[in-house]
C-alpha cells in the first residue's frame, strides 16, 4: 500500500503557508477598509468605476479607493493561490479527505468573493458581518491545511502518544472555538456597535481557556517542543491582543480619544483585528497538532512480536 510517507511533496505545504500568509494580509487590509470608512469608496462590482478590476489605473488609487481596490486585488491573489493549492493537493496528495479540504477552500474563497461584492452592490451591513466571519473561518482552514501537509504530520506517526490526550484535545478545540466566537463578536461590534458585553465576556473565557491549556501542556507535555513552541506563541499573542483591546476600548469609549490623533485609533483597531486573526491561527495550529499526536499509535503498548505490524497498520490509516 502506498502511504503518505512514500509520496510526500513539499509544494502543497508551501502553497498552504503562502496562501494563509496572503489571507492574513487580506484580512488586515480589509480591516483598514472598514476602519477608514472606505467600504463603499468603489461603488461598482466586479468592475471598478467601469474599468476591468485588474486594469484600473494606479494613479487613481487615492484616498479610500486605495484601500478598497487594494483589498480587491489582494483578494483575487488569494483566490488564485487557493486554486493553485487545491490543484497541488489533487496532483500530489494521496489522502482523499485532504484533497477534498482543498476543494472546500476553493468553494469558500469563491463564496467570500461574492459576499464582498454583494456587500458593495446591495449595501447591506449583514453581508459585511458574514464576510468578516467567513474570512476568519477560511484562514483557520488554511492553517489546518498547512499542518496537514507538513512534515510534522508525517513524522508524528512515530512519536509517542500524548499523555491524557483526550482531555488535552478537548481543551485545545474549545480554545480555538472560543477564539473564533470572539472574532464573530468582534465583527458584530465593529459593524453594528453592539455586543460589547459579549465581546468582553468571551475575551475573559478565551484568557481562561488559554491558561488552562498552558497548565495542561506544561504540566504533562513540557518536553514536547512541537506543542511548547506554538503554546508560547499563542500566549504571547494573547498578551498583545489584550493590550490592544484595552487600547481600542479606551479610544472608542472614553475621553482618551480626544487626546489622540484619529490615525492612532485606526491603527489600534487594525492591529487588534489582525492579532486576533493570528491568535486564531495559532490556536488552530496547536489544536490540529494535538489531535494528530493524541491519535497516533503507542508502539510500546503492544507485545513485542505484534508491535511492529500493528504500528505499521495504524500509521497507514492515519497517513
Amino acid at each position: 500500500m502506498v502511504t503518505h510517507a512514500d509520496t510526500y511533496s513539499r509544494w502543497p505545504h508551501r502553497l498552504s503557508v503562502l496562501t494563509a500568509a496572503t489571507t492574513l494580509l487580506l484580512i488586515f487590509v480589509g480591516g483598514l477598509v472598514t476602519n477608514t470608512g472606505s467600504a463603499l469608496a468603489v461603488p461598482d462590482w466586479p468592475t471598478t468605476f467601469g474599468y476591468n478590476m485588474f486594469l484600473y489605473p494606479w494613479s487613481k488609487m487615492v484616498g479610500g479607493i486605495f484601500y478598497e481596490h487594494s483589498h480587491r486585488l489582494i483578494g483575487s491573489t488569494v483566490g488564485l493561490l487557493t486554486v493553485s493549492l487545491a490543484a497541488s493537493l489533487w496532483l500530489a496528495e494521496p489522502r482523499r479527505w485532504v484533497r477534498r479540504l482543498g476543494l472546500v477552500a476553493v468553494v469558500a474563497v469563491i463564496i467570500q468573493g461574492v459576499l464582498g461584492g454583494l456587500r458593495v452592490v446591495l449595501v447591506q451591513q449583514q453581508l459585511a458581518i458574514l464576510h468578516a466571519c467567513l474570512a476568519q473561518a477560511f484562514f483557520a482552514l488554511l492553517v489546518s491545511l498547512a499542518v496537514l501537509t507538513s512534515r510534522f504530520w508525517q513524522d508524528a506517526a512515530a512519536a509517542p502518544r500524548l499523555v491524557d490526550g483526550a482531555r488535552l484535545r478537548a481543551t485545545a478545540l474549545s480554545t480555538a472555538c472560543l477564539i473564533y466566537a470572539q472574532t464573530v463578536f468582534g465583527a458584530l461590534l465593529t459593524h453594528t456597535g453592539t455586543r460589547l458585553g459579549a465581546h468582553l465576556l468571551v475575551a475573559a473565557l478565551v484568557t481562561g481557556s488559554v491558561l488552562r491549556l498552558a497548565v495542561r501542556i506544561f504540566g504533562g507535555q513540557a518536553e514536547r517542543r512541537e506543542l511548547r513552541r506554538p503554546l508560547l506563541f499563542l500566549s504571547a499573542l494573547l498578551i498583545v491582543q489584550l493590550s490592544l483591546g484595552l487600547s481600542v476600548y479606551l479610544w472608542r469609549y472614553t475621553a482618551v480619544s480626544v487626546a489622540l490623533a484619529p490615525g492612532l485609533g485606526v491603527m489600534f483597531q487594525a492591529l487588534h483585528r489582525i492579532v486576533g486573526t493570528a491568535l486564531l491561527g495559532a490556536a488552530v495550529l496547536l489544536a490540529v497538532r494535538i489531535i494528530r499526536l493524541a491519535g497516533v499509535a503507542r508502539p510500546e503498548a503492544a507485545p513485542a512480536d505484534q508491535a511492529e505490524p500493528q504500528f505499521a497498520r495504524q500509521r497507514e490509516v492515519l497517513a
